[in-house]
């Protein structure tokens, strides 16, 4: 059975989709079978895999609908180990439409209960707020990752995200934990950075993953190639902390 991993923070520019995207790319490339859940209307991340946004069907918002199956929708990354579901500017109207259905928090969930089995992960790339998309991903996860820029304001928006984390443990998804935080685009000479940096250390403790992800040009040009940094450019900074994160998130999962 997957390992379930939601990528979420309601403040947006913070590496979700970078994190979603090389997370799933690094554990494909430790040998994990992998899916990608691209859960945002945007598609970025959908885009990023080499997956044309216009020509793509069916895509999640299908899924979501009862349109389509599962395995229908699953489609594999052009260039990286890993499969998607893809997304587009269909799933907006998906935020409405599921408002209007019973047990709407547990759609998501299942509609991919027949395919779980497959993968060893399952990494979903959330919108930036606590919506309906978001709250399904929460719902069928067992654990949540959150991704901070090392920036003022970098704890905005943290203190809803964990305490709807713990009301919907209490109430909808008691396997929900909360795996950790992640710093992205980090800075090592910048003093704001360390700063932060140490804030987050003494707030999360030991759920502030050891690896942070570096500012680094690669992981920003990768999408525009149809692929993962680790692809693009497996040597650079950006992808080497990938890697790690991934063997942390291995480990935390082989632990819990």
């Amino acid at each position: 059975m997957a390992n379930i991993i939601v990528i979420a923070n309601q403040k947006g520019g913070v590496g979700k989709t970078t994190t979603s995207i090389n997370l799933a790319a690094a554990l494909g490339e430790v040998g994990k079978k992998t899916l990608l859940i691209d859960l945002d209307s945007q598609g970025n991340a959908s885009s990023a895999c080499g997956l044309n946004q216009d020509e793509i069907s069916p895509t999640i918002y299908d899924l979501l609908m009862g349109e389509a199956q599962a395995k229908e929708c699953i489609k594999k990354s052009k260039e990286d180990d890993f499969d998607i579901i893809p997304s587009n500017r269909d799933l907006m109207a998906a935020e409405i439409q599921l408002l209007e259905l019973d047990n709407r928090e547990l759609i998501l969930k299942q509609a991919l209960e027949n395919v779980t089995h497959l993968y060893d992960f399952i990494i979903i790339d959330s919108p930036p707020s606590m919506n309906i998309l978001t709250l399904n991903a929460l719902s069928f996860a067992k654990n949540l990752i959150i991704p901070v820029q090392c920036e003022y304001y970098a704890l905005e928006g943290m203190t809803g995200m964990l305490e709807s984390i713990y009301q919907i443990k209490d109430s909808i998804n008691p396997d929900l934990d909360f795996m950790g935080v992640v710093r992205t685009m980090y800075d090592s000479r910048n003093s704001l950075a360390i700063e932060v940096s140490a804030q987050l250390k003494k707030y999360f403790d030991d759920k502030l993953f050891w690896t942070f992800i570096p500012r680094n040009v690669r992981l920003a040009e990768a999408p525009s190639h149809g692929m993962s940094a680790l692809k693009y450019d497996p040597n650079c900074s950006g992808s080497k902390a990938y890697l790690s994160l991934a063997k942390e998130v291995a480990k935390k999962t082989m632990e819990s």
